[in-house]
C-alpha cells in the first residue's frame, strides 16, 4: 500500500489474490488492511492537508497536471495493467487510460477557478463573505469495472480543492491505484497527500468512511446504502453514484441504424459493465420488427477472445458475475421472456479457463420481467415493444434507479418533453453514452447523491465558510 509517502505491507500478513479475469491465473498479491492501517492513512492525510491546503491552488494544479502526464507517459504500462486485472480488451482499456488523464488535467484546470462571494450586507460598513474551502480528508471508493478513471474522476478534483486523499480501490482491481500512486511519487506530491489502501471494504474501507471528512464512492447501491448509514451518526459529507437502469426508447422517427448501432455499443462496451449501459429497450411497434432484427444481427457479429486481442467483448470480472448474470436469464425466462438470441456462460474451448460470456437478447411484455427491473451489469439486452411514446415514457420512468437513460426520435416536441418528464441525471438524445469531463453526471434515486464532473461535480469537493465583516 501507499500510505504517508511509504510503500507499506500490511502488518496482518494476510493478502488479497489478485486474478486475471481472462484465464483465472494470479497476476498479483496485495495487503488486506486492517481497521488500525485505515486509521493510519487519514491520521498521515490529516496531518498532510493543512500545508496541502496552505499551498497555491495553481501549485496544486500544476502537481495534478504534472501526474496527467506521468499517464500519457506510461499510457500503454497502464492499459495492459488494466487490461489483466479488469478483463476488458485493449483497445478499450487505452480509452480508459485516456479518460483518467483527461479527469486530472481538467481537475488541474480548476485551480483558478474557486471563487468566493462578497454579498452586501444589511448593516452599515458590512459585507458577507463566502469562501469555498477543502473539507479536509477525502476518501474515495471505487468500483472495478473502471479502476484508473474512477480513481482519477475523484483523485484530480479533489487534491486541487486542497484536500487530501485516500483511495480504496476494490479488491478485484486494486493494481491500477497502486500505479497511479507510483506515478505520482515520481512526480513529487508531499507525503500523506495521496494514499491508497487495498483490503476489504467492510474492514478498511468502513474505518475510512467513519474517519474520513469526506467520502465518494462508485459502487452498487448495497455498497452504498451501507457507506450512507456509515456515515450517518457523524453527519457525513456522502456523495454515491450507484446502479442504473437505463432505458433506452426509440420511436418511430428514429434513424434506426443509427440507434442500432448506439444501442450496441452502449449495451456491450466493457462486457455490459458499465452503469450507463443501455439495460432496457423500449421500441416503437412499427419498427421494432426492423431494429431488433438489424440489433441482433449486429450482436451476433460481436467478437469474444482474449482481451488482449482487441476483441469487442472481453471477460466479465468474476466467476460470481457470470453466475448473477445467469440466474437474471433464468428467472427472466421463467417469467415469459423470449429468447432471441442464447449466449451466457463459455465453458468450453479455448476461452473455458476466463469468465467469459457470449450475448444473450430478450424479448418480454412486461415491465415486470426481471430483466427489466433488476440491474444486470452484463451481456445481456432485453427490448419491449410499446405502442406509442406515452407508453414508452411510462415504462422508462417506473424504475427506482434514475442514473441515466437514452432516446432516439427526432421530433423536437418529445425531445423537449424528455427533458422535463424523464426521471434521470443524465440523458442521452440520440447518441451512445459516454460522458464529458465538462458535464455533470449524476444519479437520482437509488442511482446516487452528489456528482461529479465539470464545475458543479469540483464544486462537491469544496464546502463554504461564511463570514460577516463590520468595520464599524
Amino acid at each position: 500500500m501507499f500510505v504517508g509517502g511509504r510503500w507499506v505491507s500490511g502488518s496482518a500478513g494476510s493478502q488479497q489474490t489478485v486474478e486475471n479475469p481472462a484465464d483465472g491465473s494470479e497476476i498479483a498479491f496485495t495487503p488486506m488492511a486492517s481497521a488500525a492501517e485505515a486509521e493510519e492513512a487519514v491520521a498521515v492525510a490529516r496531518l498532510a492537508q493543512p500545508r496541502w491546503a496552505a499551498l497555491a491552488p495553481i501549485e496544486r494544479g500544476r502537481l495534478v497536471a504534472l501526474l496527467a502526464d506521468q499517464v500519457i507517459d506510461h499510457a500503454e504500462l497502464l492499459a495492459q495493467l488494466i487490461t489483466m486485472e479488469q478483463g476488458k480488451p485493449i483497445g478499450q482499456a487505452r480509452g480508459e487510460v485516456g479518460a483518467t488523464a483527461t479527469f486530472l488535467r481538467y481537475a488541474s484546470e480548476q485551480a483558478r477557478r474557486i471563487e468566493g462571494e462578497i454579498v452586501p450586507s444589511d448593516a452599515r460598513n458590512e459585507e458577507v463573505w463566502v469562501r469555498r474551502v477543502p473539507h479536509g480528508v477525502v476518501t474515495g471508493i471505487t468500483a472495478w469495472n473502471y479502476p484508473a478513471a474512477l480513481a482519477a474522476r475523484k483523485l484530480g478534483p479533489a487534491l486541487v480543492a486542497g484536500n487530501t486523499f485516500i483511495l480504496k480501490s476494490h479488491e478485484f482491481t486494486p493494481l491500477s491505484g497502486l500505479f497511479i500512486a507510483a506515478l505520482a511519487e515520481k512526480v513529487g506530491f508531499p507525503a500523506g497527500v495521496i494514499n491508497v489502501v487495498t483490503g476489504d471494504g467492510r474492514v478498511a474501507g468502513s474505518r475510512l468512511v467513519e474517519l474520513s471528512d469526506m467520502v465518494t464512492m462508485t459502487g452498487s447501491t448495497r455498497a452504498g446504502r451501507e457507506i450512507y448509514r456509515a456515515g450517518a451518526d457523524d453527519i457525513k459529507v456522502v456523495r454515491l453514484e450507484l446502479g442504473g437502469k437505463a432505458p433506452f426508447i426509440v420511436m418511430e422517427d428514429a434513424d434506426i441504424d443509427a440507434a442500432v448501432e448506439s444501442a450496441v455499443t452502449a449495451r456491450f462496451t466493457n462486457c455490459g459493465q458499465i452503469c450507463t449501459c443501455n439495460e432496457r429497450m423500449y421500441l416503437h411497434r412499427s419498427i421494432s420488427e426492423e431494429f431488433l432484427e438489424k440489433f441482433v444481427a449486429r450482436v451476433k457479429a460481436l467478437t469474444i477472445a482474449p482481451p488482449l486481442e482487441d476483441p469487442d467483448l472481453g471477460p466479465k470480472i468474476s466467476a460470481g458475475e457470470v453466475s448473477k448474470v445467469e440466474e437474471i436469464i433464468t428467472r427472466s425466462v421463467g417469467e415469459g421472456a423470449e429468447v432471441l438470441l442464447r449466449g451466457g456462460a463459455i465453458t468450453d474451448g479455448p476461452l473455458k479457463s476466463g469468465h467469459f460470456m457470449a450475448p444473450t437478447v430478450l424479448l418480454t411484455a412486461s415491465n415486470g420481467n426481471p430483466a427489466m427491473r433488476e440491474e444486470i451489469f452484463g451481456p445481456v439486452a432485453v427490448a419491449m415493444v410499446v405502442d406509442d411514446f406515452e407508453q414508452a415514457l411510462a415504462n422508462a420512468n417506473d424504475t427506482d434507479f434514475g442514473l441515466s437513460a437514452f432516446v432516439y426520435t427526432k421530433d423536437l416536441r418529445r425531445l423537449m418533453r424528455l427533458t422535463n418528464e424523464l426521471k434521470f441525471g443524465e440523458i442521452y438524445f440520440n447518441r451512445t453514452n459516454g460522458e464529458l469531463v465538462q458535464g455533470f453526471h449524476s444519479g437520482w434515486g437509488l442511482s446516487g447523491i452528489g456528482g461529479e464532473d465539470g464545475k458543479h461535480g469540483f464544486d462537491g469537493y469544496l464546502r463554504k465558510k461564511t463570514m460577516y465583516v463590520n468595520w464599524s
